[in-house]
């Protein structure tokens, strides 16, 4: 198997992020605590949208773009090695938004946008998928909206304002990296 010319994620990097949230006295009320979490994601976004936009460019070939994906999921969500028991929960809340990231790279390379609806339509209806327990339509309907997000739509965060938190709203936080990084991406500095 031959690897594209620029690795989009490594092990690695991954473990950058986690040693420095072990070592770092974390206070998800703390702005710069709030920060290193919110890198952490975005950086793991970035990393999703270089391999759309390769997919998107021609650079990479559909199996390559997903099997990269794919590799990306694998070093992001596995699972991570902190004693800490709060650290390994707002951790956990990260690797949760990225879960939608993943799933909305993947169907985007696979069969493109959604072509009905709006991010806000496919947002609610996850958002009723998720009151009725039905996880696996609400991270489907989730998914989608991240597709059209990937596309150049607009994500209106107020609309996660109006929902009981739970899965969708952290899968929200995660498209709005996703928008975030589609828009500029740019390389999240470790040492910021």
């Amino acid at each position: 198997m031959s690897n594209p010319p620029t690795e989009f994620y490594s092990e690695e990097r991954w473990q950058n992020w986690i040693d420095r949230i072990k070592d770092e006295e974390l206070d998800p009320e703390d702005e710069d605590s709030a920060r290193l979490l919110l890198n952490l994601q975005d950086d793991t976004a970035i990393a999703i949208a270089k391999i759309v936009a390769a997919y998107d460019d021609g650079n990479l070939e559909q199996e390559e773009a997903l099997a990269e994906i794919g590799d990306v999921r694998e070093i992001v969500l596995d699972e991570v090695d902190i004693e800490d028991e709060e650290k390994l929960i707002l951790v956990d809340g990260v690797q949760t938004s990225l879960v939608c990231v993943f799933f909305a790279a993947e169907e985007f390379i696979a069969g493109g946008p959604a072509e009905e609806g709006s991010v806000g339509d496919y947002l609610g209806a996850a958002a009723d998928a998720e009151a009725e327990e039905d996880l696996d339509a609400a991270l489907g309907y989730a998914a989608q909206a991240g597709t059209l997000v990937i596309d150049g739509d607009e994500l209106d965060m107020s609309m996660a304002e109006d929902l009981e938190y739970g899965l969708v709203t952290e899968w929200i936080n995660g498209l709005d990296s996703l928008q975030s990084a589609m828009s500029d991406p740019e390389v999240v500095e470790e040492d910021e």
